[in-house]
């Protein structure tokens, strides 16, 4: 892109490309405090190693999970900036065991959940990590009272959801519902910068990534369509593998190079390990715009409802041609499993 043409966040949001969008101020408002918590959040991991922030924090969060010190840098950023936003009237993060008030002089309009750092379990080996969020209208019109109403949402009725992935370099994906574009972080200006427009990922792809270390506790139909396109079945080349084990960093490469993304629910984690709110939903929103599929196995991600903030589901996400094939699979050898979430959809 020519530097005398540079498209900042803040201009593309209130550009004409989205005249038709309902509040376009409040949405430009926002998506400024998502921004600043993102560059926080760059600006710690890039600094960890000098300030003594890599490592765990000595707690555990919600999920029994061993906390970073980075991940608690990351949350208190994410609500510090989103508060002052005051465009938010309540959130959940993956870091909190409840629902996040904001306060009625602050309270907006807004339901935002999100991962403040997805991955951290890769933070000290240096590998990318990220940042995933997703944003709903408010349904309460009690004044400040939230409800569960306002949180446990289908995927399908988000205003918007993006992620943010650091890396080689920090990148802001995102998608209102109208194709997916991706902002580059120039440190020079401090300004993400439109680079990637309307981002589509191939109809086929020949990468896989999935952990096999826990194929032995995989379902038939998910063990079986493994077996097929690395054995080369039906005379095509083998997919290569690529797992990364940080979400944001898998999707990401599953959206530029094509291919699936898969954590199927097992013996083991009969839902899988992934968070419905702040993880599947939205990575699956942005995986429809541009023109993928996202799927638990029997019905599309989008459609299902959560009965929880901290819910977990199976996803299989990916080139629409990968996902039909599995879906195949899923179909011919687990006919007789239901699906946790069939009776919600």
């Amino acid at each position: 892109m020519s530097s005398n043409n540079l498209i900042t966040l803040h201009r593309w949001l209130l550009s004409d490309t989205h005249k038709n969008m309902e509040n376009k101020l409040e949405m430009a408002n926002l998506f400024s405090g998502i921004a600043l918590a993102c560059k926080i959040t760059n600006n710690a991991i890039k600094r960890a190693g000098f300030e003594s922030n890599f490592g765990l924090a000595g707690i555990t969060n919600v999920h029994s999970e061993d906390v970073k010190k980075l991940d608690v840098i990351a949350n208190d950023a994410f609500k510090m900036a989103l508060k002052s936003t005051r465009e938010v009237f309540c959130m959940v993060s993956e870091e909190e065991d409840s629902i996040i008030p904001v306060s009625q002089s602050q309270a907006g309009n807004y339901v935002v959940a999100f991962d403040p750092l997805d991955g951290s379990s890769n933070l000290d080996c240096n590998v990318s990590v990220g940042s995933i969020f997703s944003i709903w209208s408010k349904v309460s019109k009690d004044g400040h009272n939230y409800s569960n109403e306002d949180v446990l949402r289908k995927g399908r009725d988000m205003t918007a959801a993006g992620y943010a992935l650091y890396g080689s370099a920090t990148m802001l994906v995102l998608t209102f519902g109208q194709g997916v574009y991706g902002f580059t972080l120039d440190n020079h200006i401090g300004e993400f910068v439109l680079t990637h427009v309307e981002m589509r990922i191939r109809t086929k792809g020949s990468i896989y990534s999935i952990n096999e270390g826990n194929s032995i506790y995989w379902d038939k139909g998910t063990q079986e369509y493994v077996k097929a396109i690395k054995s080369g079945a039906d005379g095509r080349a083998p997919y290569s593998s690529r797992y990364i084990g940080s979400m944001v960093s898998d999707i990401h490469r599953t959206l530029l190079y094509g291919g699936i993304f898969m954590y199927p629910g097992d013996t083991k984690s009969p839902n899988g390990k992934l968070r419905y709110l702040y993880e599947v939903a939205p990575l699956s929103f942005i995986m429809e715009q541009a023109a993928g599929k996202a799927t638990n196995g029997s019905s599309p991600c989008l459609d299902m409802v959560p009965k929880s903030i901290h819910e977990r589901v199976p996803v299989f996400m990916g080139s629409p041609a990968c996902i039909e094939e599995l879906l195949t699979y899923q179909k011919k050898f687990n006919h007789n499993l239901n699906s946790p979430h069939e009776k919600d959809n």
